[in-house]
């Protein structure tokens, strides 16, 4: 995901500022975040990112502090016990571990700015010695570094309509780390008065347009055309796509007769029908049209957290187990 604590350490080297990174290199139980959560700690108390608030936050902004005033970077190992977290709530029963870096801007521009943009997959960590590199990507070269990470370009979503759910889903799906490109044949919805200028737009004739060269980061699908044969009509062509996923809106009994007749008309195998939810999204009684562009964009961070764990554009952090 896109973390903005990569482009403040950037905005840091620029300034000259020393700031001290944080970094949660494994946890075990429960615990308010996970393996690779980043926060940025300024001498002056501002904090970029978060390591889960409360007093867990609060312990490492304290050595945080220390480290900037030493330069000397350091570990923690935390156990989220009674005896740690009454005061804020915060008994997880977890243990968390990792690093402190008080000189982390120091990596450079060029490191930090190339991880915020992701346009290529990176692989970066902490050395022994503290030292901030790009990790190798062999097994098991980087596996006495405390931190290792990779980092990918964003999945891409591609909607197929223009009408009122797109116009929802698009800019809420940017906000939440997909590339986004949107599909109609009709331009005057297929346009930026719209859609926010980050959505990539086509419109064409829909044979032109479900033959879009296909993106090199894994790409989901979203059918939401203006009627039931121009969706049928969009994912004949989809369906044979290497999509891990496609959602598609309407019925039941909608999915039935299309899913029927692709199987009648061999247009389909059962294999790539199962990769295709209609009625799209999760059961959460939406209504409006904010209400469903909610309930889809949920299910497909559920498939996407699926296909990165399953490690296909996989971007968790790799860290050594506590």
């Amino acid at each position: 995901m896109k973390n903005p604590v990569f482009q403040a350490l950037a905005n840091a080297a620029r300034q000259g500022e020393r700031v001290a990174l944080a970094v949660i290199a494994g946890a075990k139980g429960s615990s308010p975040q996970k393996t690779g959560a980043k926060a940025l700690f300024y001498a002056d108390g501002r904090i970029q990112g978060t390591l889960g608030g409360g007093c867990l936050e609060a312990e490492i902004q304290h050595r945080a502090i220390a480290a900037l005033q030493t330069g000397e970077p350091a570990t923690f190992e935390l156990l989220l016990d009674h005896d740690f977290g009454w005061d804020d709530g915060l008994i997880c029963g977890g243990k968390v571990a990792g690093v402190i870096l008080p000189d982390a801007a120091a990596a450079g521009v060029p490191f930090w700015a190339a991880l915020e943009a992701r346009q290529s997959t990176l692989t970066w960590g902490v050395r022994p010695d503290f030292a901030l590199a790009y990790a190798p990507v062999q097994a098991g070269v980087a596996g006495d570094w405390p931190y290792v990470e990779t980092v990918r370009p964003p999945c891409c979503l591609w909607i197929a309509g223009a009408g009122h759910i797109a116009q929802a889903v698009a800019p809420m799906a940017h906000q939440l780390d997909f590339t986004v490109t949107v599909f109609d044949d009709r331009p005057a919805l297929a346009n930026h008065h719209y859609f926010p200028p980050e959505i990539t737009l086509r419109a064409d004739a829909w044979e032109r347009l479900t033959a879009e060269p296909w993106p090199t980061e894994p790409t989901f699908g979203l059918v939401v055309t203006r009627g039931h044969r121009h969706d049928a009509l969009v994912l004949k062509d989809w369906v044979r796509r290497p999509f891990p996923f496609i959602g598609m809106i309407g019925s039941v009994r909608k999915a039935r007769t299309i899913f029927d007749h692709f199987r009648a008309e061999n247009l389909a195998t059962p294999e790539e029908l199962a990769r295709v939810a209609c009625p799209v999204g999760v059961r959460i009684r939406a209504r409006s049209v904010p209400e469903i562009a909610v309930s889809i964009l949920a299910q497909f961070i559920e498939r996407r957290a699926v296909l990165l764990e399953a490690g296909e554009g996989k971007q968790s952090p790799r860290a050594g187990v506590l």
